[in-house]
């Protein structure tokens, strides 16, 4: 029986040793960058997912160490993210109060079950499943989100308190019939906060913008009281490392929360192997998709159990880490050490962040999160796809959110299959012989397809150009050698010319070498 080696098992062993004074030093300082850029966006990123803002905190701490210490990338942070915090919301919304402690064990227990679902695909090395959600799929799903995230934050804005809403349109009718009771002043401010943030990524692009804007709006209502001081602040809350919390394991609740486990894990798989390709692809590093696949649901698995909320991917920090020159994965360590030193010591001064700045803030992030390129990308190469991300965005709005997911995921292989049940045929004559060069495979799909066009032949000799054919199922088996009996009664006959031993071999399985219908030529 043979064990697995202790790399398996702690893949950090495989470079952790190599580490130098010169190269940790340099993490620890890449680490401290990631720090400032996480805190403000982990604070903004629970309030999405109607959590307490200290567990934006403890979603940064925990389940970062975990996938940097067994992720197999050099440069993927992980941390909460405005996408799957908007999932999380409308998941459990709909069952708990919003910050009340059954909503966040609600949230807890569906952080466990998404990790559980992830570890066990890396553990079947089954990574490659999420290829099964295309980037359409992805962006449509985000700019959809974003959408959800903006309208969302509109009462905090406007100084309105509102009831949340099951969906994005409800939301923005609940709040065009309250425009007049807008609060002035926290309008001000929210507006203040995106005018400043969006000059800030202009003018000072590399500095940490979201971190400024929330200060120098902190700044503002501590100096102006006059002017500011009835708006609404962040709530305080106990400077601590991330708590022991005791996931409730009711079956029943297992059981509601699972599809949505499914969807959000998928999601969030997606989003970091995504992010960790893209970045491995300018780093040339080779990645190993079920270790990440793994990671991530190991990082989930654990950090429920220390208050941290479903961790993916962040592009931000990510990006970050490699442009600034990150060694290994300790600068991810160290990203998550500094915002445990933050939630310990600093955590007083989140009470003076003002809520309308913080939706400013969000409002930002949402418009960071629609890729603008990527789907004027989309619409040039490839229409079906465009329509894809249309409908996954529509759906997003519409429906809820892990239901768009799948819906999406159900568009892209209902224009997949039907691209593929049409295989690319060239048809000509070749003396008396009609010959067909058919491009793809024959599987169940494409059986009647091709079945018609071989119908159509009216010469003696019908000869399939077969060197392209990669795969055949059982029924293009059988109806090829329906089509080859057929032509057999009319003193003709069906040949496949280079077809590769694979194919040949399926064909020969059905009735035998010696009674196969059809001929084979090299």
């Amino acid at each position: 029986m043979a064990f697995p080696s202790r790399h398996s098992l702690f893949p950090f062993l495989s470079w952790l040793p190599r580490q130098t004074r010169a190269t940790v030093g340099r993490d620890l300082i890449v680490g401290l960058s990631g720090a400032i850029l996480a805190l403000p966006q982990s604070i903004a990123y629970a309030l999405i997912a109607g959590l307490p803002p200290e567990y934006g905190l403890y979603a940064a701490i925990v389940p970062v160490l975990i996938a940097c210490l067994w992720g197999s990338s050099w440069h993927l942070i992980c941390g909460p993210t405005a996408a799957i915090s908007i999932v999380l919301f409308a998941s459990i919304s709909p069952l708990a109060v919003p910050a009340s402690q059954d909503y966040v064990a609600l949230i807890l227990l569906l952080t466990l079950l998404a990790g559980i679902f992830q570890w066990l695909l890396g553990l079947l090395r089954f990574g490659a499943l999420v290829n099964f959600v295309s980037h359409s799929v992805v962006l449509g799903f985000t700019l959809g989100a974003a959408v959800v995230i903006a309208v969302g934050q509109l009462p905090n804005l406007l100084g309105l308190d509102l009831p949340s809403q099951a969906t994005a349109l409800d939301s923005f009718i609940s709040v065009f019939q309250h425009l007049h009771q807008v609060d002035k002043p926290s309008l001000i401010l929210g507006l203040a906060t995106v005018v400043l943030g969006v000059s800030l990524k202009w003018l000072l692009p590399r500095w940490p913008t979201l971190l400024i804007t929330l200060v120098a709006a902190g700044l503002l209502v501590w100096l102006w009281p006059a002017m500011f001081g009835h708006v609404n602040l962040v709530s305080a809350f106990v400077g601590r490392l991330p708590p022991f919390s005791a996931v409730p394991l009711d079956l029943d609740l297992i059981l509601r929360l699972l599809p949505s486990a499914v969807a959000v894990g998928m999601l969030g798989l997606v989003t970091s192997l995504s992010i960790a390709r893209s970045i491995s692809a300018r780093s040339q590093q080779l990645l190993d998709a079920n270790q990440e696949v793994r990671a991530q649901g190991l990082s989930n698995m654990v950090g429920a159990f220390f208050s941290g909320s479903l961790s993916a991917g962040s592009f931000t920090r990510s990006g970050l880490s490699y442009e600034a020159g990150a060694c290994s994965p300790l600068a991810g360590v160290f990203s998550a050490l500094w915002v445990a030193l933050f939630a310990v010591f600093g955590a007083a001064l989140i009470a003076h962040i003002p809520i309308p700045a913080m939706a400013g803030s969000i409002l930002l992030i949402a418009w960071g999160l629609v890729d603008h390129r990527g789907i004027r990308a989309l619409l040039r190469v490839s229409r079906a796809e465009f329509l894809v991300m249309a409908l996954t965005c529509v759906a997003t709005l519409l429906l809820e959110l892990q239901t768009a997911i799948y819906a999406g995921v159900l568009a892209s292989l209902f224009f997949y299959l039907k691209r593929t049940s049409q295989p690319r045929v060239q048809h000509w004559r070749e003396g008396e012989d009609d010959v067909l060069r058919v491009g793809g495979s024959i599987f169940f799909g494409a059986s009647h397809y091709l079945q018609v066009r071989l119908q159509r032949m009216h010469a003696a000799r019908v000869v399939i150009e077969a060197q392209q054919i990669n795969f055949i199922d059982y029924s293009g088996v059988e109806m090829l050698h329906q089509e080859a009996r057929r032509l057999l009664k009319q003193d003709r006959s069906l040949t496949l010319r280079q077809a590769r031993p694979q194919v040949v071999e399926e064909l020969r399985k059905l009735e035998g070498a010696e009674k196969c219908p059809i001929r084979f030529e090299d």
